[in-house]
């Protein structure tokens, strides 16, 4: 049920059309809330059937205005209520694990390409999360302990710093995988 949780929060953020939210779940949320354009309204109009936020009246009134909306009070206690509930961690279902324990049975042919390319797509984007990290908060600043800083400023360095630490566990780990498979012999049974 996240989804309209995602909508709910970036909507409280700022309201947005369906196409503005599609561009900021592509340049933040979508970080770690992945979301098709198709699903984001699809998700609006149960989220306005369900009373929780509803199309602002357009200033001027014209064909083809994108619907832009908001969220209602019932919207903000939904997510107010979410936010304050629990929630097990989710288990991991990554295909690469699923891939390499395959490899184990049948063989590695084609799986150093594999964490290769995969070490390459983390590599860029632990490059862009640190550059958005340059650009959006001071450099050396300890997020928790500068005053100055708002606590939402706070909480989203927080998740920053989650997808930081994550790609570089990530790359960690291939770098480590690609080395191992270098040395290990190709087969399941070592042939």
């Amino acid at each position: 049920m996240s989804l309209p949780h995602a909508i709910l929060t970036a909507l409280l953020e700022r309201p947005s059309s369906g196409l503005e939210l599609t561009r900021r779940f592509d340049r933040s949320i979508g970080y770690f809330w992945s979301a098709t354009h198709q699903q984001i309204y699809r998700e609006l109009g149960r989220l306005e059937e369900s009373g929780y936020i509803r199309a602002l009246a357009p200033e001027q009134p014209a064909r083809g205005r994108k619907k832009e909306y908001e969220v209602l009070p019932a919207g903000r206690e939904e997510l107010t209520g979410w936010v304050a509930g629990r929630e097990d961690p989710k288990p991991v279902r990554d295909p690469l694990l699923l891939r390499m324990r395959a490899a184990a049975v049948v063989g590695t042919d084609g799986l150093p390409v594999e964490l290769r390319r995969h070490l390459a797509l983390h590599e860029r984007q632990l490059a862009e999360y640190r550059d958005i990290e340059a650009r959006d908060f001071s450099p050396g600043q300890n997020p928790d302990a500068a005053p100055a800083a708002s606590e939402a400023d706070r909480l989203r360095h927080l998740v920053l710093r989650a997808g930081i630490d994550l790609e570089r566990m990530w790359v960690e780990w291939l770098t480590e995988a690609l080395r191992e498979s270098d040395t290990a012999p190709a087969g399941p049974d070592g042939a």
